[in-house]
């Protein structure tokens, strides 16, 4: 009966050593002691990596988008249009991952650069980011695509009803954040891509003025 009361006690005691008051009640008198449960961890956010490796995501793309505007602003290629569109997306994919970074860690987590990126979302990727201008919108729109898949993954796993992934906080910033920009910016790359794709795919006589004229079209609307 002893073995069982202590047994007990002891198992009370652990799952409440999670709770900040006990730990401080219990280590006040203590010099030295640290407060780990004294924090801004609550709900199910903190046990999906899937954040952090979303971080991670974005700032590859971020980079990636970069050197897809470089490849245009060069004096051979001389794409105003599509420079200005993959810097742009460059920038605004760049400010995902910080405002990601400001949530982890404003629910208590701390941001891990050491994360590894998810894989390439198409493994016929190439390394060169020497493309041509409708090879370039296509993988660009992959890529969005990518984005977005990998938000609502995340969002499946924390509309879980289980008390290790559920989270309603993270649930909302990522419906906010991500879900009606995603859907807008890959609708656009869409009906670049297609656009141009008709121009280019259907018997043009001149190819090159049809990129040319995009690219105008480009600079002016971006």
């Amino acid at each position: 009966m002893r073995f069982e009361y202590l047994l007990g006690f002891v198992f009370f005691g652990l799952s409440n050593a999670e709770y900040c008051f006990n730990q401080v009640h219990n280590n006040c008198a203590i010099q030295g002691s640290e407060l780990p449960y004294c924090n801004a961890k609550y709900s199910g956010a903190h046990h999906v990596s899937d954040l952090q490796e979303y971080v991670m995501q974005h700032l590859l793309h971020s980079f990636q988008y970069l050197l897809m505007s470089t490849n245009f602003a060069n004096y051979e290629n001389n794409r105003e249009g599509f420079a200005k569109l993959y810097r742009k997306l460059s920038d605004t994919t760049w400010d995902d991952a910080i405002d990601l970074i400001k949530y982890i860690t404003k629910r208590g987590e701390k941001m891990q650069l050491d994360t590894e990126a998810p894989r390439e979302p198409n493994t016929r990727f190439p390394k060169s980011y020497d493309m041509f201008e409708l090879e370039s919108l296509s993988r660009a729109l992959d890529m969005q695509k990518s984005l977005a898949e990998k938000a609502h993954k995340i969002h499946s796993e924390v509309s879980k009803r289980n008390e290790y992934y559920h989270d309603a906080e993270t649930l909302s910033y990522l419906g906010k954040k991500f879900a009606l920009k995603h859907s807008d910016k890959i609708r656009e790359l869409a009906g670049y891509t297609n656009d141009l794709g008709s121009m280019l795919l259907k018997g043009v006589s001149d190819s090159s003025l049809s990129v040319f004229l995009f690219d105008e079209y480009l600079q002016k609307t971006v």
